[in-house]
């Protein structure tokens, strides 16, 4: 898997995978200009490859509110627009830190960093804090590590799993009829995510088996009627 390789080999992976389109509406003039400016760029590939294509502007909670549009509107630059959920409230803010920094010329790849963010527009710290207030506001409820679910196997493996690329959610985040059509969606951001391409020798697409995960989740799923 990606996650564990070293770093030069995931740049020279990343860097030759091909440019794909999100998923669903039509592009907002952000994305479209976004994926233009990745088009042009020799790191775009690289770029379009940090997070999977997952979720629209318009599907953003509150989209019209500011934050969401600060959102679509920064986060795009780089890579594919984060779910609020992606992370925990308490973890945004180091996240949005570090990529402030980055997108205003900083990071660990020194002149590296200030080419790839040449044509980047970096937020005012108003807009920073608009920004962190949202993602905070929206951020993922993750399941209590002492939930009974995670002492099952079942749990270790919904761990392992899901807590690869967010935070782990609590199972009373969707009711048992939601559960299998989310699970379904991360299974696909997994694959795109997991998939190693570049090098034809190396090359994966890891299946992997949901039905328990699924089964778990609705055990201790929300009730329906409950909001």
């Amino acid at each position: 898997m990606i996650h564990f390789m070293r770093p030069a080999l995931i740049v020279l992976l990343l860097t030759a995978a091909p440019m794909i389109a999100p998923a669903g509406a039509a592009d907002t003039p952000a994305i479209a200009q976004a994926k233009y400016l990745w088009a042009k760029s020799p790191h775009g590939r690289m770029l379009e490859r940090i997070l999977p294509p997952s979720i629209e502007p318009s599907q953003l909670p509150e989209p019209r509110s500011e934050g969401a549009q600060l959102a679509a509107r920064y986060c795009v630059q780089c890579h594919y627009l984060p779910n609020p959920q992606m992370h925990t409230s308490a973890r945004w803010q180091p996240i949005i830190e570090r990529m402030v920094w980055r997108m205003r010329g900083n990071g660990n790849m020194g002149p590296l960093m200030k080419d790839m963010m040449t044509d980047v527009k970096a937020p005012s710290d108003s807009e920073v804090a608009g920004l962190a207030a949202y993602l905070e506001k929206h951020g993922q409820k993750a399941i209590d590590p002492d939930h009974p679910a995670l002492r099952t196997t079942a749990g270790q493996i919904y761990s392992i799993a899901c807590s690869q690329c967010h935070a782990l959610p609590d199972p009373q985040r969707h009711t048992a009829s939601e559960w299998p059509e989310v699970v379904k969606r991360m299974r696909s951001h997994m694959t795109w995510a997991n998939t190693i391409v570049g090098i034809r020798e190396l090359r994966t697409n890891p299946e992997l088996d949901t039905a328990e995960i699924i089964r778990l989740l609705q055990r201790y799923a929300r009730n329906s009627n409950t909001r």
